[in-house]
């Protein structure tokens, strides 16, 4: 007789980190919740990577949420092709027995080797503005979910000043539609749901809007739970990361990159562009994380000194040093920040410098990641460009949380990985 084949739908939550539950309620959903052993780094990409490969980032090549191709010189952040994610994938053996896989709102699942994905791809108009769309496979899904669920997905909701739990009540909507759809339907399904980052963020982990979002989390995992269960599914849940409340102002490397003379700068309109062309440093910034990049090994020890004296700044290592980070994609410098600290990405301190993109949502164009992003600025429709604002990050540390609905799901080993690699043994059949 042919074994059953397994159903599972793995539900990944952004920043549901453990200092989140109180020491005598490590429940939601109905399910109980277990401290889930940091990953470094902390970062949404590196850990979705991380999971479908169970392997870490010096393996799978995702150092950050944005990658520096040195043969172009210039920074890209989120994108979406799956072959940036280097290695073999967990269901690899599952789909070549017949078991069909789907991803949902999944970084890097463009052009993955899956059954169904839904991606946000909007497009952005060259008259400015963008038209909001999803990327799906196979083709036809979107119109289709939008359908079931009554509305499309709003990008705004998703990042941005506006960015609120309705972005995840549209893909909790959106993954109970697919978990009916008898003729679509994988059998391991990837979800994800991004509110909880948002006032976690804004606000830091203690504040009370944090405690209401992590209890909308609740009635979303109850929600999904029914519907998984319905159809046969068995649920397992993590965080790729914890939220840690910021304490104090922003560390400016590539301010202290351009005041030494290694970081170049190009004046347009008044505006400073990075020259990253003939600049000998830069530093990509990924909330608590630094990457430095050098274009000359001369260079090596005097950026290093000259980055470990920064306010703010807790260690400076060679990339060889960080063992989970050694990978040709990291810098060849990697920086740390004190707890409460975090790196911004500019490098210009008079505001008439500041580049057109930074005072608006331009997650692909800013070279780092820009937290600032999440309020509105000084005019409408403009984002902050005041890094005071924020009131929390992540990236060095601190355990996330997991669940299962299976009671003997136990990891092989501490974090993220061990859970993949345990998640792979129960799909095998």
């Amino acid at each position: 007789m042919t074994p059953e084949r397994p159903k599972w739908l793995v539900l990944q939550i952004a920043a549901l980190g453990w200092n989140l539950f109180e020491s005598d309620s490590a429940e939601l959903g109905g399910l109980e919740f277990s401290p889930l052993a940091p990953l470094q780094p902390g970062l949404t990409c590196p850990a979705q990577a991380s999971f479908r490969t169970a392997s870490p980032p010096a393996q799978h090549g995702m150092i950050a949420n944005g990658l520096y191709h040195r043969p172009l010189r210039r920074p890209l952040f989120w994108e979406q092709a799956s072959a940036q994610v280097q290695g073999p994938r967990l269901w690899e053996t599952f789909r070549k027995k017949g078991g069909r896989v789907g991803m949902m709102f999944w970084q890097q699942s463009l052009g993955e080797d899956v059954d169904l994905v839904v991606s946000p791809r909007p497009i952005h108009k060259h008259s400015g503005g963008m038209i909001q769309d999803c990327y799906t496979q196979p083709r036809g899904l979107y119109d289709r979910l939008c359908n079931d669920i009554g509305k499309s997905f709003n990008l705004m909701h998703y990042w941005g000043p506006l960015a609120s739990k309705k972005s995840s009540e549209w893909i909790v909507a959106a993954t109970q539609a697919v978990l009916k759809m008898e003729d679509l339907r994988p059998d391991l399904l990837f979800s994800y749901l991004p509110h909880l980052d948002y006032d976690t963020q804004r606000h830091g982990p203690d504040h009370a809007k944090a405690k209401a979002a992590l209890a909308q989390t609740h009635q979303y995992i109850l929600a999904l739970r029914e519907s998984a269960e319905a159809q046969g599914y068995k649920l397992l849940i993590w965080g790729d990361y914890a939220m840690h409340k910021v304490n104090g102002t922003a560390i400016f490397p590539n301010r202290a990159l351009r005041e030494a003379g290694l970081l170049d700068v190009q004046a347009i309109k008044g505006m400073a562009y990075p020259d990253l062309f003939d600049a000998r440093a830069f530093a990509m910034v990924d909330h608590e994380i630094a990457h430095i990049y050098l274009q000359n090994q001369d260079d090596l020890d005097p950026t290093q000194t000259l980055l470990a004296s920064q306010d703010g700044v807790e260690n400076v290592f060679r990339r060889s040093e960080v063992s989970e980070l050694d990978h040709p994609n990291s810098g060849e410098l990697i920086a740390f920040a004190k707890p409460g600290r975090w790196f911004a990405y500019p490098w210009w301190t008079d505001p008439k410098e500041a580049p057109d993109f930074a005072t608006h949502v331009d997650i692909h164009n800013k070279p780092g990641f820009d937290a600032c992003e999440l309020f509105f600025g000084r005019f409408p429709w403009q984002v902050s460009q005041d890094t005071g604002k924020v009131g929390g990050c992540h990236g060095a540390g601190g355990p996330s949380a997991w669940a299962c609905s299976v009671p003997d799901f136990q990891p092989e080993e501490p974090g993220i990985i061990g859970l993949a690699k345990t998640l792979k043994q129960h799909i095998n059949f």
